[in-house]
């Protein structure tokens, strides 16, 4: 889907503020409510826009932990990915999780309410999955930035 400069502008207006109303988009965007709505739905329909969402504040709902796990499988293991991206599901920890290049095979994102869940997590579900070879973890200890915002000039296609 080819996005014109009136598309990126709803994006970036919706991805700072997934609430705005209808009218406050067309008028943040210069389109008459009908047109600026007909937009965001074919922008929905096209999947750009596959969710909203409320950001939460982790610290103040008492998780104080934020780690960064890459765990490395043992590939002698049969169907280790597939039982590994199952168990995965079932643990609310995990905020994130990808498959990665490098030594590991995973990374996950692990919040925790303090250190004591966060190794108890590690070491009575993490380390009993079968085919878990090596856990390392990086405990995030100051956040520069973290957004799942995506800047305009990365939407633009062909730059």
């Amino acid at each position: 889907m080819q996005l014109d400069a009136t598309d990126l502008k709803i994006l970036q207006a919706l991805q700072a503020d997934g609430r705005i109303s209808n009218l406050e988009l067309a008028d943040k965007v210069f389109l008459s409510p009908s047109s600026c709505l007909r937009r965001v739905r074919v922008l929905e329909e096209a999947g750009i826009i596959s969710r909203y969402s409320a950001v939460l504040d982790a610290a103040r709902l008492g998780l104080e932990v934020d780690a960064f796990v890459q765990v490395t499988m043992r590939r002698d293991v049969e169907q280790w990915h597939e039982n590994f991206s199952q168990a995965l599901q079932q643990w609310p920890e995990v905020v994130g999780s990808y498959i990665i290049t490098g030594d590991a095979n995973y990374l996950l994102r692990v919040r925790a309410r303090n250190l004591k869940h966060y190794s108890s997590f590690v070491l009575e579900r993490l380390y009993k999955t079968t085919g878990v070879l090596d856990i390392r973890s990086n405990i995030v200890l100051q956040v520069i930035k973290d957004t799942n915002d995506i800047a305009p000039e990365l939407m633009a296609e062909g730059k």
